[in-house]
């Protein structure tokens, strides 16, 4: 069986409006080439790149229909819906903190849940062996009654609850890597037994009031979130410790029948969103490990949904490095800024530091 990749050119027209990274253009605010941080152009040229190596021509390349009325209302209520629908029509606003939108951004975002429904679907179903879908808007922010930090819906939410209306006892572990706190992810799971949620994320960089050691879950989620924040300037090391240290002790005791990872790349060393220094390595050796759980615990059912990331020049080298990880492809493109990055990485000093953090951490998480 082959990897699917999941994508269409209509999430690439999603637009966001007049933005210098997350401020909007006005008073002292200049327009900037680049716009709003979360462009199509990361994730156009993260293709291009798979489309330039060869790599897409290993891949089973597949869109899908947009998620329906009833997809979405499993997780969003009909109010919120139908203002975004409504303001959409219009021509576009902003409904939540940094998550504009345009004309039309109601039926791409619902395509960009419906490319992780299917993704979802067709690994579950074994038509795939595993799965990537480049969804955009990302969607790992998304309340469920609000939009925030670019994400308008709750693609992985909705995949998983799609999923589960015609398979209502499926387990399902959530595990984040974008370098922002999974917090729509988590607040939907976070009473329910059934979906693990894992954030690695920066700590306090966003949302800053999010993303504590301590948010565990409550009632009859209690134990089954756990968020790791990772300290600014940790690197390649400290990600694959963290890996090991928590993610993989968590998954094990949770045996899943499904991993789903909100996979973002603006933990990479270039991103304007973060002070992280992993780098296209780092994705790929994460999703080598990830990949391996996924076959011990799960029969390797597998699904990676596109988040963050926002470093155009260097986000396309991270999703290709991951999707030759996740396909076991041969083709491989070099990392042009590899040895700058990998000179940049904590001091043995400092790596031992972190990593003992991590280690208490994850003492203090019961892993």
């Amino acid at each position: 069986m082959a990897t699917g990749f999941f994508w269409d050119e209509k999430c690439f027209w999603h637009s966001g409006g007049q933005y210098a990274l997350t401020m909007p253009v006005g008073g002292f605010v200049q327009p900037m080439a680049g716009g709003l941080a979360e462009s199509p152009e990361t994730k156009r040229r993260m293709k291009n790149l798979m489309d330039v190596s060869g790599l897409s021509a290993e891949l089973d390349m597949r869109s899908a229909p947009m998620a329906d009325m009833d997809a979405l209302l499993r997780v969003h209520p009909a109010f919120y819906l139908d203002e975004f629908k409504t303001l959409s029509d219009a021509g576009g606003g902003e409904l939540g903190h940094h998550a504009p939108f345009g004309k039309g951004s109601f039926e791409i975002a619902a395509l960009s849940a419906g490319l992780a429904s299917e993704a979802v679907r067709t690994v579950l179903a074994g038509d795939l062996e595993n799965a990537y879908a480049l969804s955009r808007p990302p969607g790992h922010h998304c309340l469920p009654n609000g939009p925030q930090g670019f994400c308008l819906l709750a693609n992985i939410a909705i995949a998983l609850e799609a999923a589960r209306a015609s398979n209502p006892g499926l387990k399902i572990a959530v595990v984040d890597w974008d370098v922002h706190h999974g917090n729509g992810t988590e607040a939907i799971y976070y009473d329910r037994a059934d979906t693990l949620t894992i954030s690695l994320h920066q700590e306090g960089n966003y949302p800053i009031n999010s993303g504590y050691l301590a948010d565990r879950g409550e009632g009859s989620g209690q134990g089954f979130n756990v968020n790791l924040p990772m300290y600014p300037g940790s690197g390649h090391a400290q990600y694959l410790h963290a890996m090991n240290r928590v993610v993989e002790p968590a998954l094990r005791a949770f045996e899943p029948d499904l991993i789903v990872v909100a996979c973002g790349f603006d933990a990479a060393a270039p991103d304007p969103l973060s002070t992280m220094l992993a780098t296209e390595a780092t994705f790929h050796d994460m999703t080598l490990m990830i990949k391996d759980l996924a076959s011990d615990l799960c029969g390797g059912k597998l699904v990676l949904v596109h988040e963050g990331g926002y470093s155009e020049a260097y986000v396309p080298f991270c999703g290709h490095s991951t999707l030759q990880a996740l396909s076991g492809s041969a083709i491989k493109v070099d990392d042009p800024l590899g040895v700058g990055f990998k000179a940049r990485q904590p001091n043995p000093k400092f790596s031992d530091y972190l990593n003992n953090e991590i280690n208490d951490m994850a003492i203090a998480l019961g892993l």
